[in-house]
């Protein structure tokens, strides 16, 4: 990785665009420090149980910007949103699926949709993040907000801000994805994560100390053993992301006119996880979303009230309980988003109508039937990773006094899969201009 970066930064085309990468990162990082009107910072310290999880998650998607609740709060995540929403319609409309299979033109105008419902989205998950966040804490993080006649012009000008943050971050992310090295807006959320290694080690270091007997051995002792758990995970994450199983493939002979095409033997590679870190953003989200509408019920009397109190409870992410259920769900997404993946793909089509066989399968339904018998088998794989990937932190914390790890298990599952699919694309370019020198 080290020899490739160097080999980029030798090749003047390829230096401009490592450079160009890093300009944008640095301009979202000053951006997100801008905080929208009326915010006070202090309140968002005391957030606890579903609406702390909830705001973790969406702080890794907005590269850190919802810690201090800036312009760029919203961050990527009504794009991703919209994004998945777009894919899991496609196999339901007819007309979404025909543009999917269009080529070029059809998915510029499905991204095209994508953009126009990131709006709206980013509208909506503005309005409630602000109203579930300020119902959660003691302080209300944005006091001024509100659609009273008093409020409502400062709460306008939040929910522009706001949402013109999520385009300038996407903007941003395209301007990555066309004119520099990876995919964009993977970059952003890499580097709100790695940025906040530094103060996570900080934090660690501060509460060894603390510890009875602490002091500067203890804390050298709980960052190392930390640091050691982030490069065991990290290594188990790079074997499962690139484990794939290979179905063997057979082409057929085909002659036009009088040269012979085809006969050619390949393989068809199925990833482990297919599916990514969706299944652990739909796990989350669906079991924050009980505890954080029970909130607004808390505090109340009668029957609504003890049944609201029962729900965060039961949703506490410090219950015993909670840990298992996340596993559960994670497991579950994962055969469900890779289900939807497999349908999208439709690889027995694909081989059909370019004249290829499985050796020993009938082409059509048994094509179908055997692909999707493997998926399945190695799904397992992938779903039980994703879900230890999930639970990791609590189980860290049964053993470690230290409240969390430098980098939350599923930001780590981010960041090795940026760097993996950057460093494939930086040996991409070098290999190409390898090849141009050469013909030359």
């Amino acid at each position: 990785m080290i020899q490739a970066v160097r080999n980029a930064m030798n090749l003047p085309d390829l230096r401009r665009k490592l450079f160009y990468t890093l300009l944008i990162l640095v301009i979202y990082r000053l951006v997100a420090h801008v905080p929208v009107p009326g915010v006070n910072p202090e309140a968002l310290q005391q957030l606890t149980g579903g609406a702390r999880q909830i705001f973790d998650l969406l702080d890794m998607l907005s590269g850190g910007a919802m810690a201090r609740f800036s312009v760029m709060a919203n961050g990527v995540y009504p794009y991703v949103t919209a994004s998945i929403i777009m894919q899991l319609l496609q196999p339901i409309i007819p007309a979404l699926e025909r543009l999917a299979m269009e080529g070029d033109a059809g998915r510029q105008k499905l991204n095209q949709w994508t953009y126009y419902l990131t709006i709206p989205l980013g509208l909506l998950q503005a309005i409630g993040q602000i109203r579930i966040i300020n119902a959660s804490a003691t302080t209300p993080v944005l006091p001024n907000f509100g659609f009273s006649a008093e409020t409502i012009l400062p709460t306008i000008s939040v929910l522009i801000a706001m949402t013109a943050g999520t385009m300038f971050a996407i903007w941003l992310g395209e301007l990555i994805t066309e004119q520099g090295i990876g995919n964009g807006l993977s970059m952003i959320i890499f580097s709100g994560i790695v940025a906040g290694m530094p103060q996570n080690i900080l934090r660690t270091w501060t509460q060894a100390q603390g510890m009875e007997g602490g002091g500067v051995g203890m804390g050298v002792l709980m960052v190392g053993i930390f640091l050691a758990i982030m490069a065991i995970t990290m290594f188990v994450i790079v074997v499962v992301q690139e484990g794939e199983r290979r179905i063997p493939v057979q082409y057929g002979k085909r002659v036009r006119g009088i040269k012979m095409y085809g006969g050619q033997s390949t393989h068809i590679p199925l990833r482990i996880n297919t599916a990514g870190m969706i299944p652990l953003i739909f796990a989350q989200s669906f079991l924050a979303f009980p505890g954080m509408i029970a909130q607004f019920f808390v505090g109340g009397e009668g029957l609504a009230a003890r049944i609201a109190n029962g729900v965060v409870s039961f949703f506490d992410t410090r219950a015993p309980w909670y840990s298992v259920i996340y596993f559960l769900f994670v497991v579950g997404f994962t055969y469900f988003y890779t289900d939807v993946m497999i349908q999208q793909q439709d690889l027995p089509g694909a081989l059909k109508r370019q004249g290829g066989f499985i050796p020993g399968v009938r082409p059509g339904k048994r094509t179908a039937d055997y692909i999707n018998t493997i998926y399945r088998r190695i799904t397992l794989v992938g779903a039980l990773f994703l879900g230890g990937v999930a639970v990791l932190p609590f189980i860290v914390g049964l053993f470690m006094p230290a409240s969390s790890l430098l980098i939350s298990s599923s930001g780590l599952l981010i960041a090795v899969g940026v760097v993996l699919d950057t460093m494939r694309q930086l040996e991409a370019q070098l290999l190409m201009r390898h090849y141009e020198g050469f013909i030359k």
